[in-house]
């Protein structure tokens, strides 16, 4: 027996290797590897359907991503460092990985690196996005099922904390701002309307545009006055004396409206200043400025309404479809898979370096 062994690893070396090597890798895994429980959980985020009007944060802010960017955010999180260290801090996981598990599955020392610690990490948490479902599927592994249980549940409430502490950021950082603007603003308004009614008070005119219309409006009754008399003088002209008390009459008319359209015009615009279309052009410009100002209070006022709407809905809630599971029997490590896995590789690596070595001796001869 022991000659025919010998005789079989001198003439198929590679084969002899393999084979010791599957059985060395088997025993590990069916004999010396320590079995570990594993906690599932399965979430989606959902936020309160908060009715917005069309102006909201989003819009201001060129819109957001959906549900499924949040749930990526929500993974990052939980495999970030950050968790690392709260989960440490809370549930001391240096001490349980390495008191726990054989030599190579085992944390070598509680006290290695914040690196090193985390790619451990990365090794006993495993969070994985199912887009079609549009849901975070959890798994955590712990020699224990308290533990892995315990690492799950602190998973989903430090998630979901944070997803509300970065949802509401922004949005308060917008309302503190958008409160600041409305400060401003409400002064802005404030200093353009007491600036027009102080004009007005100082011209003792309500609206100088409406007065200049009015005005407009009397000098045009005015000029048909003064053509009916004109006509009037013509046709008295023709048959009486230039003296005639009549035609005089008429005459003292038409010097009078032909006076009064003057000095209305002159109210309206003269060279010297002071007329009623300077006052008008003026009082203008304060009216649109007084209306700009108002629309901008309002336009901030609305938009301060609505961020605060925003920052309700920007809430997430972590919503659990399966609770973390508290694990009866140990599913890790899957020992038939992982050894049937390398004994398949193991044989196919053989097999081709049977093959190679048949073409170099084939190559030789």
């Amino acid at each position: 027996m022991q000659v025919s062994l010998m005789r079989f690893v001198k003439k198929s070396p590679q084969w002899a290797v393999a084979i010791a090597a599957i059985l060395i890798v088997s025993f590990y895994w069916f004999v010396w590897a320590q079995e570990r429980y594993v906690s599932r959980a399965t979430v989606v985020l959902e936020s309160p359907q908060v009715a917005t009007p069309e102006l909201s944060l989003s819009s201001l802010m060129g819109g957001g991503g959906g549900n499924t960017h949040d749930l990526l955010l929500l993974r990052e999180h939980l495999l970030s460092v950050d968790m690392l260290r709260l989960l440490d801090d809370q549930l001391d996981i240096r001490k349980h990985y390495s008191e726990h598990g054989d030599i190579f599955a085992k944390l070598r020392n509680a006290d290695v690196p914040i690196e090193d610690l985390h790619k451990y990490y990365l090794r006993r948490v495993e969070i994985e996005l199912d887009e079609y479902a549009g849901v975070l599927n959890i798994e955590v592994q712990g020699y224990t099922p308290e533990f892995a249980n315990q690492v799950t549940t602190l998973l989903l409430e430090a998630g979901e904390d944070h997803m509300n502490q970065m949802g509401h950021r922004l949005a308060d950082e917008q309302v503190r701002f958008l409160e600041q603007q409305m400060v401003r603003l409400d002064e802005r308004f404030k200093e353009t309307r007491a600036a027009l009614l102080e004009y007005q008070n100082e011209f003792g005119l309500v609206s100088p545009t409406d007065t200049v219309a009015s005005i407009n409006q009397v000098v045009a009754t005015l000029e048909a006055d003064l053509a009916r008399y004109q006509a009037q003088r013509n046709a008295l002209a023709s048959f009486q004396s230039s003296q005639s008390p009549e035609l005089r009459q008429v005459e003292r008319n038409i010097t009078a409206l032909r006076d009064q359209i003057i000095e209305q015009r002159d109210r309206i615009a003269q060279a010297s200043g002071g007329s009623l279309n300077s006052v008008s052009a003026e009082y203008e410009t304060l009216e649109l400025q007084a209306q700009f100002a108002q629309e901008t209070y309002s336009s901030a006022l609305a938009a301060l309404e609505n961020t605060r709407l925003e920052a309700a809905r920007q809430l997430k809630q972590v919503s659990v479809l399966q609770s973390p599971l508290m694990p009866e029997y140990p599913t890790e490590p899957n020992r038939l898979y992982n050894s049937s896995v390398f004994a398949i590789i193991t044989i196919f690596l053989a097999f081709i370096l049977s093959m190679m070595m048949m073409i170099i001796k084939d190559h030789r001869d």
